[in-house]
């Protein structure tokens, strides 16, 4: 069985290197929605694949990400000056803040929530299957397990900044 959760946050960035020019050099933002999709093959007491509260570490994770901005580690300098100089609340990526980027990075920090989650009503098998991050209304990437072959980068590649995480 399947289960989804949704989550929203708000967020800006520039994302190098893509195609249209508006997007690789210009800040601009969006309002994200991200699909969390979980599996089991067994139910909990209470008959469900996972009580939602339990994906607490999921949302803090979300959370961060609110109101930021995402800064990709390979950007220049001087950007990177730039937006530490005016942001309090930024996100050093490992991987360009595009929706598949955001997509590969969400799935290896929530997998790891997931696995770090305590079950204690029953529930058994619980996996997460894939994550969908939608930057607009008509557009979205989706990262599956195996994509994460695609990246290499581990949670202290993703930086936080002193005001996101004086805020937790």
């Amino acid at each position: 069985m399947r289960i989804r959760k949704l989550f929203r946050f708000e967020a800006a960035h520039v994302v190098r290197g893509c195609s249209s020019r508006r997007c690789r050099e210009n800040i601009h933002g969006h309002s994200y929605v991200v699909e969390v999709l979980i599996d089991s093959g067994t139910l909990d007491r209470g008959f469900m694949v996972m009580d939602f509260a339990l994906l607490e570490g999921v949302r803090a994770i979300v959370d961060r990400f609110d109101h930021s901005y995402s800064l990709w580690r390979g950007e220049d300098e001087e950007m990177k000056a730039f937006v530490y100089k005016y942001n309090r609340r930024v996100v050093e990526m490992p991987v360009s803040p595009s929706a598949e980027g955001y997509a590969l990075l969400f799935f290896f920090l929530f997998d790891e929530a997931l696995r770090e989650t305590v079950f204690r009503n029953g529930e058994g098998d619980v996996r997460l299957y894939s994550v969908r991050v939608h930057e607009t209304e008509t557009g979205y990437a989706e990262a599956f397990r195996e994509d994460l072959r695609l990246v290499d980068f581990g949670r202290e590649d993703v930086r936080f900044s002193r005001a996101i995480i004086e805020e937790e």
